[in-house]
């Protein structure tokens, strides 16, 4: 045949550790029909600050196939919630061949048209804390100077399918020579809805050999190698029926000769579907026009022409209309009517299927009750598929009876006693509930279902001393409800929901917190308990009570400012801490970005009023004003008032504001305002140091018992929160964060000046409403007393 090549790519993306399925990378891919292989090339590479991370250690990735949904992983081996069914899914870890990229190749012969999906992830972290939920100034800086290595995932897609595949229409035969050069001859046929069986047979086969043929048949995709086959060497006739087919779904016909077959091998293949509608007659061959010939509903419906009333057909070439092989359906195997249910959508991936002349279920003893809930194309694959039954016991009327339900995809299985009981066949497997007077409620749930028609198939069985049997006169009522969520449970009191997005798909997922895991969070194996949950609130909140002595020393040291800066501090991260616990010990007095924004904020602001009060720069200005209205200059304030540390207060509150407006948790943008107080202050004793030759603070004191241990306090919290920190110990050494912090500010902040006793107020100057007195004898000794006389400024 005819091959055809396609390619697929997808963007680059970064890959973060598992913590929960909302960690983890996703990726859409769409498998057209007739592909005969599809060839995964996954790339990994790593970057380091932009450039290849040839230094990053080599962390392993997983990734995760799988058809039709997204795959349901469990890489931590958690609980899943009960009567949850877990989907299965293919595996791949990939291995580091060079030291900053690697590449792995993943191979699927015939794969299943449709949509695949693909997710990747690195290995869990051991503990250590990647996103801060406080991030502070020096801590980012710490984190700033050290590139983190990335790991980047980019799959692509290449698939090889086929054109112009020979279709085979039911009733018809085909005849085919098979050269010596040719292996094998594909078909594919279309069965549509409520067809119960389809027999393929190969006629008239003559060989060198007999009939040196393998005859594969499977659905949806071309044979494989152990698909259903039938050697028709050891068959005569050759003939393979398949019962319970996949409704709306190509069936593909591959017949192949024997290896060591050398000879030409001629034969006719004709395929046969029986109607479960007319369980006696076999479906009648019916031709469509040539202008509905790709459209696969056209093939046959419910209620078709029966042989008799079917038309004469032109027959195409290369085909005969042969006399119509009777079928016969065993005894009890038809179809039942299927009852549809209405779609109410509600919002994203909330679903609910009502039931006409529901939601109470009536299910005959004699016939099982069906019931079809179709799910959209990729819409609805990333939620949850939930169904419920309860049965009303009242109308069993004493009878030992018993309800089972059977969920298939694409096909209901409610044919024969022993299906409706173990829910499955030699090529079928559906998932099973039960109800009975003891256990009256059963649940079902399916995450990230895959899409199509899933019927529901109801049976009343009576439970004897030989097993089950069927029930008389006795009907049973059953509630049943089936809807689509978008978590399990939604996801609990200890989970948030989040609906998360990769290009165009939109998918749900439960993201854990208290120590819960699982995919519902259920998993209580690593949970807080309660009194843990208090005292780890208790503590990050009530550390926050250090700040009262900063604000008394700023208080007393009338630095009202700064003390009304320190009091918003301890507020706002008092009541945020309250709020962004992950247990049930929550506290939020207004809304969480309210209350993170306003905590950072105040933690910025107070590094930066403690640095320009450590500066001093109004003595500093006033000094500057005077010796230039010395000499005849106008520097000043047009009062004749300085006000340079007002301006810098107004101005790094607002510089702050616009940088955690822009990203909250950027490195640069609340590194740069710090850095410029910082540097101030350094201008500020550096210019002191100069006019007064001598190093500023000039006493040993003020160095001994207040700068050097505010600082080693300052860096001890800043290498205690950015080495030590982890999920684990969070809520202590964030604690002790707290401590340290305020701590160093009461150390740091330098006293307030006296005014020396030995010069009095001079007289107030015209052209200002207030008298400011200056002494910058300070307060242990900041100055040489011996100028102190001199630098004694009192003025107005």
């Amino acid at each position: 045949g005819l091959f055809v090549t396609d390619y697929f790519t997808r963007t680059p993306r970064k890959l973060s550790p598992f913590r929960s399925f909302a960690s983890i990378e996703l990726f859409h891919f769409h498998i057209p029909e007739d592909t005969v292989i599809a060839v995964w090339n996954l790339i990994t590479f790593k970057e380091q600050g932009g450039t290849f991370g040839d230094q990053c250690p080599d962390r392993s990735i997983t990734v995760y196939f799988r058809s039709g949904a997204p795959s349901v992983i469990n890489p931590l081996h958690t609980h899943f919630p009960r009567d949850t069914a877990v989907p299965g899914s293919f595996a791949l870890t990939l291995t580091w061949t060079l030291p900053n990229r690697t590449t792995g190749v993943f191979n699927v012969t015939s794969p299943l048209p449709g949509d695949w999906f693909l997710a990747a992830h690195l290995p869990k972290d051991e503990g250590k804390i990647s996103v801060k939920r406080c991030p502070v100034l020096t801590v980012l800086l710490v984190q700033g100077l050290y590139e983190e290595c990335q790991y980047l995932f980019q799959p692509q897609l290449i698939v090889q399918r086929l054109v112009n595949i020979a279709v085979l229409y039911p009733g018809y035969i085909t005849e085919q020579s098979m050269a010596p050069h040719n292996r094998s001859c594909l078909y594919k046929v279309f069965v549509p809805s409520y067809t119960s069986r389809v027999l393929v047979e190969v006629l008239r086969c003559r060989g060198a050999e007999g009939c040196p043929l393998w005859l594969r048949v499977r659905a949806k995709a071309p044979p494989l190698h152990n698909s259903t086959a039938l050697d028709c060497r050891e068959h005569a006739p050759c003939q393979l029926a398949l019962d319970l087919p996949f409704w709306q779904h190509w069936y593909y016909v591959l017949v192949e000769k024997h290896p060591g077959v050398l000879g030409t091998v001629s034969f006719q293949v004709t395929v046969q579907l029986t109607d479960c509608s007319r369980p006696s007659l076999a479906r009648p061959p019916f031709l469509p026009s040539s202008a509905s010939m790709n459209m696969p509903h056209s093939f046959g419906s419910v209620g078709g022409l029966a042989l008799g009333d079917s038309p004469s057909p032109t027959s195409p070439n290369g085909t005969k209309h042969p006399v119509p092989i009777p079928t016969a359906l065993p005894t009890g195997e038809r179809c039942w009517p299927i009852r549809p249910t209405l779609r109410n959508e509600l919002d994203t991936f909330s679903v609910h299927f009502y039931i006409f002349f529901g939601p109470n279920v009536s299910v005959p003893p004699d016939r099982p009750a069906v019931f079809v809930i179709n799910l959209l194309p990729v819409l609805d694959s990333g939620g949850v598929l939930n169904l419920e039954l309860r049965l009303n016991v009242s109308s069993l009327r004493g009878e030992n009876v018993t309800v089972f339900g059977c969920l298939n995809h694409e096909v209901p299985l409610a044919s024969g006693d022993n299906a409706s009981v173990t829910c499955e066949t030699e090529s079928l497997a559906g998932f099973l509930l039960s109800v009975n007077a003891t256990a009256s409620l059963s649940r079902l749930r399916i995450p990230y279902p895959q899409t199509g028609s899933w019927y529901l198939s109801l049976r009343s069985l009576c439970a004897t001393e030989h097993g089950f049997e069927p029930c008389i006169n006795v009907t049973a009522e059953v509630y049943l409800r089936a809807y689509l969520s978008p978590c399990i449970n939604d996801c609990g009191i200890y989970g948030q929901c989040k609906l998360l997005r990769t290009n165009n798909y939109l998918y749900a997922a439960c993201e854990c917190k208290a120590g819960w895991n699982g995919w519902g969070c259920t998993d209580n194996a690593e949970a807080f308990s309660y009194g843990f949950q208090l005292l780890s609130t208790l503590l990050l909140c009530l550390s926050n009570v250090m700040f009262v002595p900063p604000v008394a020393i700023a208080v007393r040291s009338h630095y009202l400012l700064e003390a009304a800066v320190y009091i918003f501090t301890m507020f706002f991260s008092t009541f945020y801490h309250a709020c962004d616990q992950p247990g049930i010990v929550v506290f939020c007095i207004m809304e969480y970005d309210v209350l993170q924004f306003c905590d950072f904020l105040g933690s910025l602001m107070s590094v930066w009023v403690t640095v320009i009060a450590m500066a001093r720069l109004q003595p500093v200005v006033k000094q500057a004003s005077a010796g230039s209205e010395r000499a005849g200059m106008k520097g000043t304030h047009p009062d004749g008032c300085p006000a340079a540390p007002q301006v810098l207060y107004l101005l790094g509150a607002m510089l702050l504001s616009m940088a955690l407006q822009m990203d909250r948790h950027g490195l640069w943008n609340l590194l740069g305002p710090s850095l410029f107080a910082l540097g101030i202050m350094a201008v500020a004793w550096t210019a002191r140091t100069i006019r007064r030759r001598h190093c500023y603070p000039p006493t040993w004191k003020r160095w001994a018992f207040y700068l050097c241990p505010g600082a080693l306090i300052a860096a001890a919290a800043v290498l205690l929160y950015a080495f030590v920190e982890t999920e684990e110990n969070y809520f202590y050494i964030h604690s002790i964060w707290h401590l340290l912090i305020a701590g160093s500010v009461g150390f740091l902040l330098p006293p307030r000046a006296k005014p020396s006793g030995r010069l009095g107020p001079l007289p107030r100057r015209k052209g200002c409403g207030y008298q400011l007195c200056v002494n910058e004898q300070e307060e242990l000794g900041l100055v040489d007393p011996a100028v102190a006389s001199i630098n004694s400024i009192c003025t107005s």
